[in-house]
């Protein structure tokens, strides 16, 4: 009788060891759901750290498989994983907006000059003698730079780095197009004389 009564206790112990062991992470998972909850809700890290971002997911998606099967300690680990990931992205995110927005304020800032160069260019060739330009359509390009160039610095203004990237880039081509083509025709109109 005085070895069960020793030996209960012990399996009680035991018994309450186990169940302990059986329970799920709750905390650590609703961690790792809040984590990357953050993380895809934070739009630097969707636009600029999609890849990481992913990995979070992926460590979410694990941590819940693992959590189903009852195997709490992997379960633990990916929700570690996806904690840790969802944070990283959010850093990369912050990173990857700062870099464009670097990016795009210097392509629009580089682009005021180019625009006035272009547009004497283009005034100075309509006093050269015999050249075959099409002065209506290449106005019509340079109003389009123009416009281009304000939307370009609109997008920048209102934090859209990727769009005043995109429209500051086809302001660069149209200019790089306008003065290719009065460079032409200026050497052209050149050589008849």
């Amino acid at each position: 009788m005085k070895k069960l009564i020793v030996i209960l206790p012990v399996l009680f112990v035991l018994a309450l060891f186990l169940a302990a062991c059986a329970t799920p992470p709750t905390e650590d998972m609703n961690k790792a759901y809040d984590a990357v909850t953050r993380a895809e809700n934070d739009a630097d890290a969707v636009t600029y750290a999609g890849n990481t971002l992913g990995l979070a997911k992926d460590a979410l998606t694990r941590m819940q498989s693992e959590a189903d099967a009852k195997r709490y300690d992997t379960a633990k680990t990916y929700a570690a994983e996806a904690v840790s990931n969802a944070e990283r992205a959010i850093t990369e995110g912050k990173t990857g907006a700062d870099r464009a927005k670097n990016e795009a304020a210097a392509l629009v800032n580089s682009l005021s000059a180019p625009l006035a160069e272009t547009s004497d260019a283009l005034n100075a060739a309509q006093d050269v003698q015999n050249i075959k330009l099409d002065f209506d359509s290449l106005s019509g390009d340079m109003d389009s730079a123009n416009k281009t160039y304000s939307d370009a610095q609109q997008s920048l203004a209102a934090d859209n780095y990727s769009d005043a990237i995109s429209k500051g880039q086809n302001v660069r081509s149209t200019l790089s197009d306008i003065n290719a083509k009065i460079t032409e025709a200026t050497q052209a109109a050149s050589r008849k004389q």
